[in-house]
């Protein structure tokens, strides 16, 4: 509340949160009332998935806000409600999927160093245009990221618009639209599925995932993406690097897509971070220790960063 979003007397916060979270929530409504900030709670059924819009009532209210928390059992990070909110200058984070366990260890870590982490990775891929990641699971996989940034989840959200996740620990980007081919071997964690007792295959070509191998997990990851009814929930959207050294690979993706030693790529939507793609669902999934070159750069080797 004071570290990570500066929360002041006087502003208005508001918590967004659902039935299934609802306890998390009331913790921080009370911590709220305790700054004295004019503090708000709106309880919502969970959403059917990640992505999927909050009610109008709530996005209306969300827009008017200085600074939010939504602690959700789905995402409400790539909405084009959050979108608009952080337009309009509201500042805060989305938890999805927050538990108790993760809000007591991965929000332990020392954000500053994340921070300043983050910033050298980024500067590593500055200029860079064609990023290629492979693993020893199998993955290998390339695409653009020519005229596109990276996002830095920080988790200092102290200025009107700052936006991010918490736990916070990663920088992401969405990569030029139709440019990756490839194949990815997810063998950490899906969102929406949980922590993976075997691999997924995922071909794609052109920008999307045309196909989709392995067991019951890759069946009920393809069922969830098929359920947004629209091509665009198989785009390319997002290459994301955790950097948040207390995270770790549990199963839940708040955690998992942030923890040291893993990058993760998400299909479906990324119109709210600098893409051109709107699908309404966005699910990532998570690899584990790959090796990533931007250009003729090797950036991570076998999960390990290399920094000078």
């Amino acid at each position: 509340m004071e570290k990570c979003l500066n929360v002041q007397k006087n502003e208005l916060f508001l918590i967004i949160t659902d039935t299934e979270t609802e306890i998390i929530a009331r913790a921080i409504f009370e911590e709220g009332l305790r700054i004295g900030a004019e503090t708000i709670i709106t309880v919502m059924k969970p959403r059917a998935h990640h992505g999927e819009e909050p009610p109008k009532a709530i996005a209306e209210l969300w827009k008017n806000s200085d600074v939010y928390v939504a602690p959700t059992q789905y995402s409400l990070s790539h909405t084009q409600a959050r979108k608009d909110a952080s337009q309009c200058g509201a500042r805060g984070a989305t938890m999805p999927g927050i538990t108790i366990d993760i809000f007591m260890e991965a929000l332990s870590t020392d954000f500053n160093y994340v921070k300043q982490l983050n910033e050298k990775l980024s500067k590593l891929f500055e200029g860079k245009e064609k990023v290629r990641i492979t693993t020893k699971m199998g993955t290998d996989i390339s695409f653009s990221i020519k005229g596109r940034k990276f996002i830095l989840d920080n988790g200092l959200l102290h200025n009107k618009g700052d936006f991010g996740n918490l736990p916070a620990g990663e920088i992401y980007i969405a990569p030029v639209e139709g440019t990756a081919n490839g194949k990815i071997i997810a063998d950490g964690s899906i969102a929406s599925i949980g922590k993976l007792r075997n691999p997924v295959e995922v071909v794609v070509k052109d920008g999307y995932a045309v196909e989709i191998n392995g067991g019951e997990e890759a069946f009920m990851f393809k069922k969830i993406l098929e359920s947004a009814e629209t091509k665009e929930a198989f785009n390319i959207a997002e290459f994301g690097i955790g950097t948040n050294p207390n995270a770790k690979v549990i199963g839940n993706i708040l955690e998992d897509e942030k923890a040291f030693h893993t990058i993760h790529i998400a299909l479906g939507d990324n119109s709210t971070f600098g893409g051109k793609v709107k699908a309404g669902i966005h699910l990532d999934m998570v690899i584990k220790n790959p090796t990533v070159t931007a250009d003729n750069t090797t950036i991570i080797e076998e999960g390990n960063f290399l920094l000078s």
